[in-house]
């Protein structure tokens, strides 16, 4: 990327938290689990479901059909996430992942247990502080002749960096491990219910079809910037889905918050970008503070249609707004950090 003079700052710390992957196999070699290609049995669908919210966390969950073409057997399944970079954090020989909770999984309809697994640095030959790990939740998953569901959930805290209020990473390269490389029938879904959020995703990783906003508010458009281009996608009690039959992966992916697109360019607008999570503000460095606007921010995400025509143009030019004749303002659905807000300019 590109880094441009900007008067406008998004101000967001310096730390990415985690990634989250997809599903893989493994065999045990001593005391470690080491990947294998599965010969036998294929994804033949998987759902992927990403809830956004506003406290920095993010939902996800994930239901897979698989065929098994062979004889029943049990397999050792393992879900993997990479351990936190620049956050400050020792990493954890229990093998649970600092900023992973509430993992579970359910196989043909029954729970099953888990055990944690920490790998061997993934760059040995780096210092001890710069070494990375995977933190592995594995599970041995009997697998019948035919059909089999597998359906899991997590939560994990959001990464964010600079210019980046939220980053969401999520792999799909594991899926090749399984038998023919791809995954059947695949379809994802983001929503946000009961906020709004604005983000981007790589367009190379979902070429072939189209994302279509089904449910609530939202808007799709490709972006060209920084030389990239970009699905643009903004939700307000929404949801957006991708699906593909056929679907070899190419490459992994992020959820990124869309400031990616507006926070190094010198010709944005305060508020081309706006994000309720406690994460992101907003400061106008070598211009005074445009209070009226700011303070009409929280109003504009949630849809509000200004009387005043300067407002109602000056929101009107943003992605993100999309009016809502029926919004009433109202304060009590305010975020702390936009109550704050509020309160800092009067």
């Amino acid at each position: 990327m590109k880094t441009l003079k900007s008067s406008l700052v998004l101000v967001i710390a310096a730390l990415t938290l985690t990634a989250a992957a997809n599903d893989a196999t493994y065999f045990t070699k001593g005391a470690q689990l080491i990947p294998l290609q599965e010969s036998d049995i294929a994804i033949k669908s998987e759902v992927l479901t990403f809830t956004l919210t506003d406290d920095g966390y993010t939902t996800v969950d994930v239901l897979y059909e698989f065929n098994n073409t062979g004889a029943a057997k049990t397999v050792k399944m393992g879900f993997e996430a990479i351990s936190p970079y620049n956050s400050g954090d020792e990493v954890r020989t229990d093998g649970v992942h600092p900023y992973i909770d509430r993992f579970t999984v359910e196989m043909n309809g029954k729970t099953l247990s888990y055990n944690n697994h920490l790998s061997p640095p993934i760059n040995p030959d780096a210092p001890e502080e710069e070494r990375s790990y995977y933190y592995i939740y594995a599970f041995d998953a009997p697998f019948n002749h035919g059909i089999n569901r597998v359906h899991h959930t997590y939560r994990f805290r959001d990464s964010n960096g600079v210019g980046r209020a939220f980053i969401i990473p999520y792999w799909l390269m594991p899926a090749t491990r399984w038998k023919g490389e791809a995954i059947g029938d695949f379809t994802l879904n983001i929503q946000a219910p009961e906020t709004a959020k604005h983000f981007v995703l790589p367009t190379g990783v979902f070429e072939g079809a189209e994302f279509k906003v089904t449910k609530g508010a939202g808007k799709v458009r490709t972006t060209n910037q920084w030389g990239d281009k970009y699905i643009e996608i903004a939700l307000r009690n929404g949801a957006v889905q991708w699906h593909k039959t056929g679907f070899r992966p190419t490459d992994d992916f992020e959820i990124t918050s869309a400031d990616l697109l507006y926070a190094f360019n010198e010709n944005a607008s305060v508020g081309a970008f706006y994000d309720r999570s406690p994460s992101y503000i907003v400061r106008y460095d070598d211009k005074p503070l445009p209070k009226r606007i700011v303070r009409n921010m929280p109003y504009a995400n949630r849809g509000y249609v200004f009387k005043s025509r300067d407002l109602r143009d000056y929101f009107s030019k943003f992605f993100w707004y999309m009016p809502d004749p029926l919004y009433v303002p109202s304060t009590s659905d305010f975020t702390p950090r936009e109550q704050r807000l509020l309160k800092e300019l009067r």
